[in-house]
């Protein structure tokens, strides 16, 4: 298993990776970027990190 980036949806650096080579961009991406805005986020929470 890849590194984490997404602790709240639990996506790696290689979905991400993977990704952009099916679709050209990374939808993965947009996709954290949306549920974030939706407040639907619990990074402090579920990320080692608190970010």
């Amino acid at each position: 298993m890849g590194k984490t980036v997404c602790f709240c949806h639990n996506y790696t650096v290689q979905d991400i990776e993977q990704d952009v080579q099916q679709h050209g961009r990374s939808t993965i991406i947009e996709r954290i970027m949306a549920e974030s805005k939706a407040g639907n986020c619990n990074c402090k929470e579920n990320n080692p990190r608190g970010r």
